[in-house]
């Protein structure tokens, strides 16, 4: 497919799909100001899965809205109207929007410079400032859905009118669409907000909003997964230490967040001098290696801490346990030698492929550079981005370069994570950082007997926790493995009359750490296997009078159904092996 420049010119399309979208939300536009002239338009971009619009409208939009615009839509769609691109002088823009009573673009055209050439699509009646590019017709969007609708502050800032966003998705063919759809319906089954709930993982309150608390049965799987951390690090010869939450201010503005992070870092008065709470682990792991005299011979130094974080995010912003303001960080800070570069970012590499491999996910890799606001030399910023790249080709990883993307200190590599519906998760990091190690004088004895700077690596495999035990619950749909599954195995009581041997299977059970629930409900035995499944429990004991009397067990599984008879101790014993194997 061709798309249309804001030149006139027609190229072929580098990204089919955002052109699509692109334009669709173009028609989106147009059926609005069809059916609603007096609406304002505002910004409607594609996006990473479709395209929104932001519309000024007194009373906003309704679902019965969506679907007479989606009618209007195709009508624009079938009337195959072109995209014609021109432009105009900064003041002839202006004019022009003012005249078709458009505040917002007035006020969009107003902030460019003087002198500035303004490109605009005109698609048959409907106008729109935009810099493209576009399909040439608007039949080329063949196959959309209008999805939901949401508050949006113009331009991002809660000090502006709260606009109406219409959100929308449109694919090159229905086959596509379809699928996306589908994948939408199973997300909202799987979404684990809803789950968390009903599992009983965790909650939010009135009295903490963006502030996780998690249940005991949450706590279960947080531990569970700590605990796994702690194997593999302990195994890769990683230190952990335990650093403050609230530190000076000072401390944060020799790290650089003073500066450059402030806006979403909390803050208090203590001893009326600033204080900070932690929004990153890396200051505090800095003063753990400055703690005592470090020589070449302690290199690399990989240390490891389960930091609680704290940052501002905005209202709106906030999702469950995907963006929190307060979360746990799996840290590690790994201090090193030039030389030794190369190799710690592939133990890295390797560990983190260890951990997504583990839970059943793909992944795919980015490279983010240098971004407008940073710190430090040229140089140092060319040599560490070379370290990270040579490390991934030196593996024979495929990899994306995301140009400005890095972190204010220092390039990075991002681990997009794949999961059971098709869905990306940014999840681990590795950031190689020439400037922290520089602003607190950090050094090491080199072999020669000269002070030297370290280098540090800061990296994640989780990332933050819950967000990961949020994405957990919806790759797995609740369904959890048995190694992780906050009760493993529910023991199923028929009447009173076997209850005294159910408590004894119970016993036995929790007695060899398998966690155990005994359902001690007087209901049927149907209502309490029904509840089980519900609850998502890898295994259903379901112990009668015949069971007691042979002393043996019947077994149902979560996944697999009617297992049958078996004996408490293989059970026991199959059951182990699942939790040490951690089989999926």
């Amino acid at each position: 497919m061709k798309i249309i420049l804001p030149d006139g010119n027609v190229q072929e399309a580098e990204d089919e799909l955002r052109a699509i979208r692109h334009t669709a939300s173009h028609v989106l536009a147009q059926a609005v100001k069809r059916l609603y002239p007096e609406a304002k338009l505002a910004i409607g971009p594609a996006i990473d899965d479709g395209f929104y619009y932001d519309f000024d409208r007194e009373g906003g939009f309704t679902p019965e809205d969506l679907e007479k615009l989606e009618a209007e839509m195709k009508k624009i769609i079938k009337e195959n109207i072109p995209l014609k691109p021109f432009t105009l002088p900064r003041d002839e823009a202006i004019k022009l929007m003012q005249e078709k009573g458009e505040p917002y673009k007035v006020e969009l055209i107003e902030d460019l410079p003087e002198g500035e050439v303004i490109s605009f699509y005109q698609q048959g009646e409907f106008t729109d400032l935009c810099a493209g590019p576009h399909i040439m017709y608007t039949k080329g969007v063949k196959a959309f859905k209008l999805t939901s609708i949401a508050g949006a502050y113009w331009r991002g800032s809660e000090k502006n009118k709260m606009l109406t966003r219409i959100y929308g998705t449109a694919f090159a063919n229905k086959e596509d669409l379809e699928s996306y759809l589908t994948m939408l319906e199973e997300a909202k089954k799987r979404d684990h907000r809803k789950l968390g709930k009903e599992l009983g993982l965790f909650m939010f309150t009135e009295e903490g909003p963006g502030f996780p608390f998690f249940l005991p049965k949450g706590m279960t799987l947080k531990n569970t997964l700590i605990d796994y951390w702690r194997q593999i690090h302990l195994r890769e010869n990683y230190q952990e230490v335990s650093t403050p939450v609230i530190l000076s201010r000072r401390l944060w503005e020799t790290s650089g967040h003073w500066d450059h992070y402030k806006d979403n870092m909390y803050t208090t008065v203590i001893d009326e001098e600033d204080y900070a709470i932690k929004p990153m682990n890396c200051p505090g792991g800095m003063l753990v290696y400055k703690s005592q005299p470090r020589s070449y011979r302690d290199l690399p130094l990989r240390v490891g801490e389960l930091g609680l974080v704290h940052r501002h995010e905005k209202s709106g912003q906030l999702h469950g346990l995907m963006r929190v303001r307060c979360f746990t960080q799996d840290d590690a800070h790994i201090f090193m030698t030039q030389e030794q570069i190369t190799e710690e970012i592939k133990n890295v590499t390797r560990l983190i492929n260890e951990v997504y491999t583990l839970f059943g996910f793909e992944y795919f890799v980015e490279l983010s550079t240098r971004p407008e606001d940073s710190m430090g030399s040229d140089e140092d910023w060319e040599m560490a981005t070379n370290g990270l790249r040579n490390a991934l080709e030196e593996m024979g990883l495929n990899y994306i370069v995301n140009e400005g993307d890095g972190a204010f200190y220092g390039p990075k590599i991002d681990f997009h994570l794949r999961d059971s519906i098709g869905r990306t998760w940014q999840c681990g990091t590795i950031q190689l950082d020439f400037q922290l190690p520089q602003r607190f004088e950090a050094e090491y004895v080199a072999e020669d007997g000269t002070k030297k700077r370290p280098i540090m690596i800061h990296r994640v495999c989780f990332g933050s926790i819950e967000r990961f035990i949020g994405i957990l619950i919806e790759h797995f749909a609740g369904k959890f493995p048995v190694w992780l599954a906050p009760v493993q195995v529910k023991v199923i009581p028929v009447s009173e009359k076997s209850m005294e041997y159910a408590s004894g299977v119970y016993e036995k059970l929790r007695a060899a750490g398998i966690r155990t629930e005994l359902d001690h409900k007087d209901e049927k035995v149907g209502y309490k296997i029904r509840q089980a499944q519900l609850e998502k429990v890898p295994f259903m004991l379901v112990l009668g009078e015949k069971e007691a009397a042979e002393g043996a067990i019947t077994v149902r599984s979560r996944d697999k159904g009617d297992l049958g008879s078996a004996q408490l101790d293989e059970f026991i014993a199959n059951v182990k092996k699942m939790v040490e194997s951690r089989e999926r």
